[in-house]
């Protein structure tokens, strides 16, 4: 039987020919075993050209400064074509702003873009604290528990709900939807549609709420009466909606479940923070770049162009692996470490970069600033307690479960 890298464990991921190299299997991510073959790419070949994947033939960008110069030149790397390695049939494509060029890519970002400006995001913070401080005081004592639920999952989706003025007590819904969009537990096509007609469905029912009543300062009544999106068709409403939910939940809840795992891995850093509770904000940067809770995104080239000296030609998927770039040394000193006071600690890819940057970022950020805050204020030690199960999915790079426990 022939062997492939996917098959690899990251010990052997030096001795198969480059040709055989696949970074895109799922089961890589989730077992944690991705490191050493993104390394091997960095060292021996930057933009990899792959033949054989479950996806089909693919670049793959592993360097920095690569990265960068294909995610900010969207006239030859657009989106339209889709943002994941995943090619979706046209029976199911939703279109959405962040699959358009300009002007409509413009037009509907700013339509939403307002609900996480810094001028929101100020009369917000306080919310974010006091829900923070009830969810840590209603945290178990003295017995294991699951981070990702009680916490991360459940900020997260207080926050979505609020930025869409969604029925609080279905907010688990958003996380159910978050997780079908991306294809968590999810074995078809039909099913992921099924189950996000059902949020087109009721969103719908919030939409036409909103369009017969004065604006208000949520999601959408913004696309409800801008004339940006006010006559979307309902799958390019549907793609607005998956775009935002998945935006504003899988992110931010892997990086709020990947701080506590970093801080248990490396406790100097954590002793460091507690000694200096002004490096938060530093910390939060580090967190993300190394999470990168978005591993991969996706264009395809509108014309022949050499990227690190390779040739790509016309329609040739690029995937973009943030995932890898965060961790180059050429421009992340010591990039496999976690070192909450580096130097350019800002300097990261997880949100991207040009007219495709995460529209969310600083509610992102804001969310753990005021989590990591609250913990050393009430001088909560969470402790790890068993291995992180982590998500099957070479896009969404995060976890279901990280067994915790603090002491009484």
């Amino acid at each position: 039987m022939k062997t492939r890298l996917a098959d690899c464990r990251p010990s052997d991921a030096s001795h198969f020919p480059l040709a055989n190299l696949d970074v895109s299997e799922a089961k890589r991510f989730q077992d944690d075993s991705i490191w050493d073959c993104f390394e091997r790419l960095r060292m021996e070949d930057p933009v990899h050209y792959c033949q054989n994947s479950a996806y089909g033939p693919y670049w793959s960008l592993t360097k920095y400064r690569d990265i960068v110069a294909v995610d900010t030149n969207h006239k030859i790397f657009p989106s339209e074509q889709g943002v994941t390695i995943v090619d979706v049939p046209d029976k199911y494509w939703t279109p959405s702003f962040i699959k358009m060029g300009p002007p409509k890519h413009g037009e509907q970002r700013n339509t939403v873009s307002p609900a996480v400006a810094q001028e929101n995001l100020m009369k917000l913070e306080d919310l974010i604290r006091r829900r923070i401080r009830t969810i840590l005081d209603g945290l178990p004592r003295n017995d294991d528990f699951n981070w990702v639920d009680m916490v991360s999952i459940e900020l997260t989706t207080q926050m979505l709900a609020t930025l869409f003025d969604f029925p609080f007590e279905d907010r688990r819904l958003l996380t159910y939807w978050s997780d079908a969009a991306v294809g968590h537990a999810i074995d078809s096509w039909d099913k992921r549609s099924t189950i996000l007609s059902e949020c087109l469905k009721y969103f719908t029912r919030l939409w036409n709420e909103r369009i017969n009543a004065e604006p208000r300062v949520d999601l959408i009544s913004m696309m409800a009466h801008s004339p940006a999106t006010r006559h979307m068709e309902p799958s390019e409403f549907l793609g607005n909606l998956i775009l935002l939910i998945v935006g504003g939940n899988d992110t931010t809840r892997n990086s709020i479940t990947g701080g506590v795992l970093f801080m248990n891995q490396y406790p100097s850093e954590l002793r460091k923070l507690r000694d200096n509770p002004n490096l938060v904000s530093s910390a939060v940067s580090e967190i993300i770049r190394y999470q990168t809770p978005i591993a991969h995104m996706r264009r395809n080239a509108a014309a022949d162009i050499i990227v690190g000296g390779k040739q790509i030609r016309k329609g040739d998927k690029v995937v973009m692996w943030y995932i890898s770039g965060n961790r180059d040394e050429e421009v992340i000193g010591n990039a496999n470490s976690f070192v909450i006071d580096r130097r350019n600690v800002r300097q990261h890819l997880s949100f991207g970069f040009g007219i495709h940057r995460c529209v969310g970022r600083r509610l992102a950020e804001l969310q753990l600033k005021v989590l990591w805050e609250e913990l050393l204020n009430a001088r909560l030690e969470v402790k790890v307690v068993g291995e992180p199960e982590r998500i099957a999915s070479n896009f969404v790079h995060g976890y279901f479960v990280l067994p915790v426990q603090i002491a009484g």
